[in-house]
């Protein structure tokens, strides 16, 4: 419409409006309309209406002036903010144009409920602070009134004023801000100083941040004065002196203002750390208590981290450099305290003086390291262990060189030495070892140092059965997997790793797997990159190999180096990888392995009693084809996936049954739709309904329909609702019910090793939610179908879907499922009951008014568990019993002595777990009813 107007024609209406219309007189949808028409106008017709100069903006005060409704408030808003920002003629009416919006600030506005419209306070604020900070104009009308409500007692009133406060000064100069410093300063510093809200805080050191950055960017005339140093000269002196005073309420506001100004800019730096450095550095020399020198400490180290925001040190500049003896000194002198809060920190003051480029010297990086290396291995206290080596990690992709050179060898020799100690001192020196060379290998150069060291170590202590050899090998795959993890972001580290990593691992357990054969320790070929030959140990020729990679524990501490190994790998490598690694297990090629001379041959999927360990290895295989990129073609993937069904049904260990059907399900899950897939699933069908019917395999079938159908579920196949009916109908099933009930918790729980989206499983959206709708109705009616003596299992299976859906769709269709829930506490089996109880604690907290119909049930149920044998039963129960405070207080009130006078008996627990819960619980209980609550 406004586009068909004739030239002169928005003026004319615009006039009309402003002088024949009382629009505050209006209905809100008039009013509305009027605010459009003016909006469609400025849009359009700019040139015409910015010709009528100052009376456009005159009118539109008169329009607005005494506007109530958020709705058009909104609109308004909007229309001064395009007449500033558009700039439109303001004449002598700023005051009038500042008076008719500033008249709402602070914004004082709750929506009523199940308003339609949407509108929430948030979006007034946000729309009036647009307007308010957008013109320097309103500087003289706006700081006064900031200044005003800053000395408020209304909290929100604080928080409004001061976020104003920011925006506007990144548009406001000296000028606009000259008159107003001093009352801005002693309002911010009487606010931090005084207040005891977190938020109000926050926003106070934003507003001196952005007041000192104003300051900064302002370009000075030769004949004007710097505000800046003066506003710093404030600052510095109503908060400098409080930092001599550690111990005192007003140390750290003190150093949080002086902070905040010194964030600001590299000029502000400057100025606060030359006057405030000197004296951190005095007070830590002066003061000698631990907590004391923490503080001191915890100041310095805010200002370090501040510099690493203007990235290297200039030498004829940086007050840091100037004290970089003196700083260093006090930061290795907090590493040599007794007290660990205080080594914690001087590792944190560490780590950000290693990321100065330039301010460390080379004496000094070896200093660093010989401390960190001290603190990693030999520090009793853990958190400083763990401390020492997450700074190796941070500070040596900066100086790789350093910690190759250094750290890296003196970790290695700590590790093979053979000090005559107690078993369990060097076994935790070992532990510590390990964990630090995995920690430092955050550079691929490092990497390559480090991971023939481990590998080498892991050949150690892979050689015999013994429980202590297990958790040793467990120990060098955990730093193996974390080595993987850190690897995963650079392509160059991936792929050595991957390479180096993969087939030799492979190969050790390999020859652990080989039946009857004389111990050959296994020897590292030198096309493995800098991998060192092992020697062989004379006095070890004629003994058995150890086993301690075929155990279990040792097989599942492997699958995740493998997987992490290989799920970042590009498609080219791993389609390179993927080559050697199937036929090694379906041909037993062992060409790439580093050590291919095995006595016996490779045949994991043969037959035979003889080749069981060397099944057992399937897992691995697992962790490697189950990570590949989906894009990857596997090759033989068809005979694979015969074998391994075949396997999965047929082997009598569970471990290598379970792994051959996680695998079979790994591929299946990834594999393109088709003929081939619809093949292989049928002969899945047809290989597991025999074996599910009778004989002595049915865990065995039953493990693979769980799994088989969690990988269809994911990707949202059609045959995975004929599984799921499958799995609903075992449900009945005495023998198999209760672990199909418990595989209820597989299909809606994430797998840490296959079928996830980390290692590139086809995992649709909302598939829980569809799981959900497509079989809770058929659990529902086969509970209500079934025996007494099954009915159990079809609960465990519906509370282990409850438990694993989101909680915004578990609310929704909690009326008709709570009858369900309420039963299964009554059920005797304690993973129901945890299950059903970890399912209502949310539900108490997030839907009061629906579980306050059945409060009796609860109450009697919940307090029943309290004295269940199981100690997670108790807990979680005490936990419900503590969340049913949330239900409206007039409900409960009938119940309180009666739950007070029962949680008496868990106080007494001898589990302190349990007694902790009940204290909680009790003490809520207790305080029910009270005045403001």
């Amino acid at each position: 419409m406004c586009e068909v107007l004739s030239p002169g024609l928005a003026v004319s209406v615009l006039k009309a409006i402003f002088q024949e219309v009382h629009v505050q007189s209006l209905l809100q949808l008039d009013r509305h309309t009027v605010y459009s028409i003016i909006t469609n106008f400025m849009s359009t017709r700019e040139e015409e209406l910015k010709g009528l100069g100052a009376n456009f903006t005159f009118g539109f005060i008169q329009v607005m002036d005494g506007e109530k409704d958020p709705r058009n408030l909104l609109v308004a808003f909007q229309i001064v903010h395009d007449l500033i920002a558009k700039d439109y003629a303001l004449g002598p009416f700023v005051e009038e144009l500042f008076e008719v919006t500033s008249c709402y600030f602070p914004v004082d506005f709750t929506p009523p409920p199940n308003d339609p419209h949407g509108i929430q306070r948030e979006d007034l604020i946000l729309s009036l602070r647009a307007v308010l900070a957008s013109t320097t104009q309103f500087a003289e009308f706006l700081l006064p009134l900031l200044i005003e409500k800053l000395d408020s007692e209304l909290q929100s009133a604080k928080l409004d004023s001061l976020q104003t406060l920011t925006a506007c000064c990144a548009i406001y100069g000296q000028k606009e801000l000259q008159e107003f410093l001093p009352s801005l300063w002693s309002s911010l510093r009487r606010e931090v100083f005084q207040t005891a809200s977190e938020k109000i805080e926050t926003e106070c050191l934003a507003a001196l941040r952005a007041l000192s950055a104003c300051l900064s960017r302002s370009v000075l005339s030769s004949d004007s004065e710097d505000l800046l140093d003066s506003f710093l000269s404030s600052i510095l002196q109503d908060c400098r002196h409080h930092l001599c005073e550690p111990d005192m309420k007003l140390v750290w506001p003190s150093a949080k203002l002086l902070q905040a100004a010194a964030g600001a800019s590299l000029r502000t730096y400057h100025c606060i750390t030359h006057s405030v450095l000197p004296l951190l550095l005095e007070q830590y020399t002066k003061h000698t208590q631990s907590s004391q020198r923490r503080t001191i400490l915890e100041m310095l180290l805010g200002f370090l981290e501040l510099q690493q925001k203007w990235g290297h040190v200039e030498e004829d500049e940086s007050p840091l450099l100037l004290h970089q003896a003196p700083v260093c000194s006090v930061v290795f002198s907090a590493l040599l305290d007794p007290s660990v809060q205080l080594q914690l920190v001087g590792i944190k003051a560490l780590t950000v003086l290693g990321s100065l480029q330039g301010f460390l010297s080379s004496s000094n990086l070896e200093l660093v390291v010989d401390h960190l290396i001290r603190l990693a291995l030999h520090e009793e206290d853990s958190q400083s262990s763990e401390a020492a080596m997450e700074a190796a990690g941070s500070l040596a992709p900066t100086y790789p060189k350093v910690f190759s050179g250094h750290m890296v060898p003196r970790l290695e020799k700590e590790l093979q030495s053979e000090r005559e100690e107690s078993y369990y001192k060097r076994h935790s020196l070992q532990q510590r070892c390990l964990q630090a060379l995995a920690a430092v290998s955050t550079h691929t150069s490092i990497v390559k140092e480090t991971v023939p060291i481990l590998l080498q170590h892991f050949q150690n202590v892979q050689k015999g059965t013994k429980a202590k050899n297990t958790q040793d090998v467990i120990s060098v795959c955990q730093s193996l997997h974390r080595v993987a993890l850190q690897c995963q972001q650079d392509a160059e580290g991936c792929w050595y790793f991957h390479q180096t990593v993969v087939p030799c691992l492979l190969a050790m357990a390999v020859q652990a797997a080989m039946p009857g054969c004389c111990a050959c320790l296994l020897l590292l070929n030198s096309r493995l990159q800098q991998v060192p030959f092992l020697p062989l140990p004379a006095e070890s020729t004629h003994t058995l190999p150890g086993k301690a990679l075929l155990e279990e524990e040792v097989l599942a501490a492997m699958i995740p180096v493998i997987s992490a190994a290989t799920t970042h790998l590009s498609p080219e490598l791993a389609a390179q990888s993927v080559a050697h690694v199937v036929p090694l297990f379906l041909d037993g090629d062992v060409s790439f392995l580093p050590q291919n001379s095995f006595p016996c041959s490779f045949q994991p999927f043969g037959d035979g009693e003889h080749l069981e360990t060397q099944r057992r290895l399937v897992a691995l295989l697992m962790a490697f084809i189950c990570s590949l990129p989906r894009d990857v073609a596997i090759p033989q993937q068809e005979w694979l996936l015969r074998e391994l069904l075949a396997l999965s049904c047929s082997s009598n260990c569970p471990f290598t049954a379970t792994t051959a059907a996680k695998c079979f399900a790994g591929l299946v899950n990834k594999h393109p739709i088709g003929q081939q897939l619809d093949e292989i699933l049928q002969l899945a069908v047809n290989r597991m309904e025999p074996s599910l019917a009778e004989g002595p395999r049915r865990t065995q079938a039953l493990t693979l329909l769980l799994w088989v159908t969690k990988a269809l579920v994911l990707r949202y196949h059609p045959l995975s609702s004929c599984l799921t009916d499958k799995l609903l109908g075992l449900l009945g099933d005495t023998e198999l019910g209760p672990a199909t009930a418990d595989g209820f918790s597989l299909l809606m729980a994430e797998s840490p090793d296959v079928l996830h989206k980390g290692c590139h499983a086809d995992v649709r959206i909302m598939f829980r939610q569809r799981f959900f709708t497509d079989n809770v109705p058929k659990l529902v009616q086969g509970f209500h179908g079934a025996g007494p003596d099954v009915k159990a299992n079809y609960l465990k299976g519906l509370s282990h879907v409850l438990n694993h859906l989101p909680k915004p769709v578990l609310v929704t269709e909690l009326p008709t499922l709570l009858s369900l829930l309420l039963e299964a506490l009554s059920c005797s089996d304690r993973v129901v009951q945890l299950s059903t109880l970890s399912c209502l604690h949310p539900l108490l907290l997030e839907a009061p008014q629906i579980m306050s119909l059945h409060v009796d049930t609860l109450v009697t149920k919940f307090l029943n568990l309290t004295s269940s044998p199981t100690m997670a039963v108790r807990i979680a129960a005490l936990r419900c019993a503590h969340a049913l405070t949330s239900l409206p207080t007039t409900v409960l009130l009938p119940y309180k002595g009666r739950v007070i006078r029962a949680l008496a008996k868990p106080l007494d627990d001898k589990k302190r777990l349990v007694r902790k819960e009940a204290v909680a619980a009790r003490g809520e209980w207790f305080l029910l009813g009270s005045p403001g609550r």
